[in-house]
């Protein structure tokens, strides 16, 4: 078994600078996240409208807290199902061939949203997209790493442009599908995610076989011996899931908070895995506990920034002024706002990181920058708290405070995660990461519902307060752990 670490082991040699600087297979890495972003948000831009609308307007009737927390619960999901394929990349079949089966079971899952009507179909949609948006993920992200050696100073840069590219698909999908949902209606808007997906899958399976050698690698393969074990451990983990389901221990109504039980509990056992593990050396353990304030930050993060997908989207739907010169436009098209502040400024981002070099702030500095930022924005809301239409605009100014912050954290999370992860578990620290992300997006859905419109200020103050003091906290701790990451920035 091969011991050197996936991000020490470059795809392309320092000097291939043919994609902006990059090395050119960043390109091909960011078009199927581009197309999978283009699936997945033009499928979240309607998810809770097709959720809690009536019957006459195409939807499903859930009550609009219950749907909120279940929107949420999805997209914690997403996150938590890195675990099982960052587990399958590192030890059974490589990033590269597991990132090609998620990107089948999306295109998969979209075609059941469009096709199959009510509940049945929102189930089965749901679970293969959030089943292959998790495989996709994470190794996507992995493969990344395997560009840039661990000194290499276009790494964050790298990660930018790659964050800058795949929110072109996430700027189109909310455009197409909303005004799909609008015209035609909701079946059409998940019709069009599912073509969105088959394009990426087609332009990837195309280059697929250009990738270099790196893709392929098995970090941490599994002996044959072992293989019948853990695929007992799989069935029973499958089976107490089943009997929790068919019994009503987890249902609509405790899902959200059930979800976020398992993120906790999954991160702290992947820890303890980490932690317990001969392969890792002491540095490495001082690396991952240094991972670890992080963490917390990108929940905290991720529990702000999420609710674009909850809060925001009802707040777009029933108090913001959208009539732009006698046309309304549609609610859905507020989720493309984020991508095209992305879009002009991750560039900046990535060339002032490349720019200031060994000068740039330190991750845990960065992190508490975003998260910072993150609870400005919601203080933001206060003065347009009360009775009255938002103007446009206003929510404009706030979420281009939402992309500033997750400019500071989130490209910046995908790349020290893979710099401190020890190399017996690259593709699983990635895992790591998303679970805080997962953690976050549930209670994105969980907090919602904690919004009351007819008394917004605690809500707002709440919120915001504690992001900027959590924030606060993590800049004065930040030099304890930049000691503690020997010598990653």
């Amino acid at each position: 078994m091969s011991t050197t670490h996936l991000s020490d082991r470059p795809a392309t040699t320092p000097g291939d600078t043919s994609f902006f600087g990059h090395p050119k297979m960043l390109a091909s890495l960011f078009s199927v996240e581009m197309w999978e972003r283009f699936s997945f948000y033009g499928m979240q831009g309607i998810l809770l409208y097709y959720m809690y609308f009536t019957a006459a307007q195409g939807g499903l009737e859930i009550e609009q807290g219950l749907a909120a927390g279940l929107v949420g619960a999805y997209g914690g999901g997403v996150y938590l199902s890195t675990i099982l394929g960052a587990w399958l990349a590192d030890r059974l079949f490589g990033s590269e061939r597991v990132l090609f089966g998620s990107a089948v079971l999306i295109m998969a899952g979209h075609i059941a949203l469009a096709l199959v009507p009510g509940i049945p179909g929102l189930i089965a949609g749901l679970v293969l997209v959030g089943v292959g948006s998790g495989g996709l993920k994470a190794n996507a992200t992995a493969l990344v790493g395997t560009l840039y050696g661990e000194k290499d100073e276009r790494r964050d840069a790298g990660f930018s442009i790659f964050y800058m590219g795949i929110n072109a698909g996430a700027l189109i999908g909310p455009l197409v599908t909303g005004w799909l949902q609008e015209s035609q209606g909701f079946h059409w808007g998940f019709g069009a995610a599912a073509v969105g997906m088959a394009l990426g899958l087609g332009i990837y399976a195309m280059g697929r076989g250009k990738l270099p050698e790196a893709a392929h690698h098995v970090p941490n393969p599994l002996p044959a011996a072992q293989r019948t074990r853990y695929g007992l451990i799989f069935l029973a983990i499958a089976a107490v899931v089943a009997v929790l389901l068919a019994t009503g221990a987890v249902n609509a109504e405790n899902l959200a908070m059930s979800m976020a039980y398992a993120a906790i509990g999954a991160s702290v056992l992947y820890l303890g895995l980490i932690f317990s593990s001969s392969k890792v050396t002491g540095i490495e353990r001082k690396r991952v506990v240094a991972f670890i304030p992080l963490y917390i930050a990108s929940a905290a993060f991720w529990a702000l920034f999420q609710q674009q997908f909850t809060f925001i989207a009802v707040y777009s739907e029933e108090k913001l002024d959208r009539n732009l010169f006698g046309w309304e436009m549609p609610a859905a098209w507020v989720q493309s706002i984020n991508p095209v502040f992305i879009i002009i400024f991750a560039g900046v981002m990535a060339a002032l990181w490349t720019r200031l070099g060994n000068k740039q702030p330190g991750s845990a500095l960065k992190f508490s920058i975003g998260l910072f930022v993150m609870g400005l924005a919601f203080l933001a809301f206060i003065p347009l708290a009360g009775s009255g239409k938002t103007p446009l605009l206003a929510l404009v100014g706030i979420l281009f405070l939402f992309t500033l912050a997750e400019l500071f954290l989130s490209p910046i999370g995908l790349s020290v995660t893979t710099k401190l992860a020890p190399q017996a578990f690259h593709t699983q620290m990635v895992a790591l990461f998303f679970l805080s992300v997962s953690l976050g997006t549930t209670l994105a859905g969980i907090l919602s519902g904690l919004y009351n419109p007819q008394d917004e200020l605690p809500y707002f103050i709440g919120i915001g307060g504690t992001a900027m003091a959590l924030a606060v906290g993590l800049a004065a701790a930040s030099p304890a752990i930049k000691k503690l990451m020997a010598g990653v920035r």
